[in-house]
C-alpha cells in the first residue's frame, strides 16, 4: 500500500498523474467553496461549532464524487 501511495504521489508531483489538471483544480475549488460557504453560513447560528463542521464536511464529501465523475488519470 505504501508503495502504491508513494508511486502515485511521485507521478502527481511530476505532473504525470492527471490528464487535465485545470479541470481537476476547478472542480475541487468548486467543491471546497460549497463546503466553505456552508460552514460559514451554519457557523452564524447559535449551535455548537461541531455541528456546522460535521454538516459541511458531509455535504462536501457527497458533492465531490459528482463534481469529479469525469476525472481521468493517465
Amino acid at each position: 500500500m505504501l508503495k502504491i501511495g508513494f508511486y502515485s504521489a511521485k507521478l502527481f508531483l511530476q505532473g504525470k498523474l492527471i490528464r487535465d489538471p485545470v479541470y481537476f483544480i476547478r472542480q475541487t475549488t468548486i467543491g471546497v467553496s460549497i463546503g466553505l460557504l456552508l460552514l460559514i453560513a451554519l457557523s452564524q447560528t447559535e449551535t455548537p461549532l461541531c455541528i456546522p463542521i460535521t454538516l459541511s464536511s458531509l455535504v462536501t464529501g457527497m458533492v465531490m464524487p459528482f463534481l469529479l465523475k469525469d476525472f481521468k488519470t493517465r
